[in-house]
């Protein structure tokens, strides 16, 4: 029997279970996928939003305004890559501008602080390679940018070294309220049992809440595309550009990475299939006409891949964050769409509160609070970097020469708490693939690697789990 049952390995399950793993509770996660970091949060913007867009009283300008001001401290307890970079909403020619002064006002009622509405003459001397048809914009120095990657890993992986238990590739088919209070989560790998079920299932969330509950709600899946250029246009931009924002959202974005690309979009179509993140040459030629309206020197030839991604968008248009009100223990933390990367682990303070008033449990006394990521090569100087090797020869072997990756750093992603099993789990830990060849040259030593690490024949080693089969067959026999 566990206490609590976690359902969704995403940023919001995560989060939920580093703040449960503080308590002297038995927690569970279930993950359908292969690893943490799946699904909506493997392909977002990667933005810490400040906080002025959402409508002040509802829950996403509470859990949005808490999780920036959490974000920063908490970066450097987990070591995940942050950087206030400040973003700026443009406002062009002909465009409302009153829409900047609505949104300040916004932003101040929050709690934003140092919002500034500046002109034609300011924005340029903030960003000289904007479209010069801008005639001024909202300044927000709080925005910042983040590895959406390291920080849905880094909580997962915390959280279980203090305790919690996480099942990959488990699909939960239906859950159930037994007589006894308790939930049944039956799933294709055996039943469960706990006393308490969250519901972080992202764009799936409202299929697990109307197994159970009464009222229904409706999660539509909105898909949205991307265009990532390579690193040599990564400072064509240094904040975070946005539009004036619609009722389909913020709008095509222009921004830097925290690893030095250059990243425009999303498109916002909504779509039946939650599993369609494909892209499609219209949508990825409207991210690049769009973003040319924030920065018009936008150089298409520099993109290096394109993806896309699902938001959870709840018909309310708010996040679902508490107890039911007619099936007690059953916790939604779902509709998780912008600004939910920012507000997680505010998310994740409040459910577990929640959950603390339904199962008063004590503080654990040896919580680990910290936790290191792994060594980079390429963010290194050479001092460091002779260390490096010095510890371990393998960081002189370098496997994935576009992002300066070794093999240290690949065997360390494998070992470690919740450790990689896939191509993409390397990638989305190590960052070996993410460069301008796309794992054109890494891929078969990354292969290898994993084969030896894992003690599996490479025949089984894939590139995101069952279905996604890189090796297929033999060519070549020796003689």
């Amino acid at each position: 029997m566990e206490d609590v049952i976690i359902i969704g390995a995403g940023v919001t399950g995560a989060a939920v279970a580093r703040e449960l793993s503080k308590r002297e509770l038995k927690v569970l996660v279930i993950e359908k996928n292969s690893d943490v970091c799946e699904g909506t949060s493997k392909a977002n913007s990667g933005i810490a939003h400040g906080g002025y867009d959402a409508l002040p009283g509802t829950l996403k300008a509470r859990f949005n305004i808490r999780g920036s001001l959490l974000l920063k401290q908490l970066s450097k307890d987990l070591d995940f890559a942050y950087k206030q970079n400040g973003s700026l909403v443009l406002c062009p020619e002909g465009g409302d501008r009153s829409m900047l002064e609505v949104l300040y006002k916004r932003g101040e009622k929050n709690g934003v602080k140092g919002l500034e509405i500046i002109d034609k003459d300011r924005l340029k001397e903030l960003e000289p390679n904007v479209n010069d048809r801008m005639t001024g914009a909202l300044y927000v120095p709080t925005g910042a940018i983040m590895c959406p990657f390291s920080f849905n890993i880094a909580l997962a992986e915390n959280a279980s070294v203090n305790g919690v238990r996480f099942r990959l590739s488990t699909e939960v088919k239906e859950i159930v309220k037994e007589a006894d209070g308790n939930f049944r989560v039956i799933t294709d790998k055996g039943d469960f049992l706990s006393k308490l079920v969250v519901n972080a299932a992202g764009v799936y969330a409202d299929k697990f809440h109307n197994m159970v509950c009464p009222d229904k709600i409706r999660i539509d899946a909105v898909k949205g595309e991307y265009c990532l250029f390579d690193k040599a246009v990564g400072d064509l931009v240094s904040h975070t550009l946005f539009t004036l924002p619609t009722q389909k959202g913020k709008g095509v974005l222009v921004t830097p990475t925290v690893h030095g690309n250059l990243l425009v979009g999303p498109t916002a179509e909504t779509v039946e299939d939650k599993e369609a993140v494909n892209t499609t040459m219209e949508g990825l030629a409207q991210v690049l006409d769009k973003g040319a309206l924030s920065v018009e020197s936008l150089p298409a030839r520099k993109v290096i891949t394109s993806f896309a991604g699902l938001r959870a968008h709840e018909a309310g248009g708010d996040f679902i964050v508490g107890e039911n009100k007619d099936v007690k223990g059953f916790i939604d933390a779902a509709g998780i769409e912008s600004p939910g990367l920012t507000a997680a682990i505010a998310i994740g303070e409040y459910v577990a509160e929640v959950i603390n008033g339904i199962l008063p449990s004590g503080k654990k006394a040896d919580f680990i609070a910290t936790r290191k990521g792994i060594p980079s090569l390429a963010l290194a100087d050479d001092e460091e970097r002779q260390q490096l090797i010095k510890k371990d020869p393998a960081y002189a072997n370098v496997i994935c020469r576009c992002e300066l990756v070794s093999e240290a750093e690949i065997v360390q992603a494998i070992n470690r708490p919740l450790g990689a099993t896939t191509l993409d789990g390397v990638k989305r830990r190590v960052r070996a693939g993410m460069g301008r060849c796309q794992a054109g040259f890494c891929s078969p030593k990354v292969v290898e690697i994993l084969s030896r690490e894992l003690g599996r024949d490479a025949m089984e080693i894939t590139k995101a789990g069952e279905g996604s089969d890189i090796l297929k067959g033999i060519n070549k026999h020796e003689a």
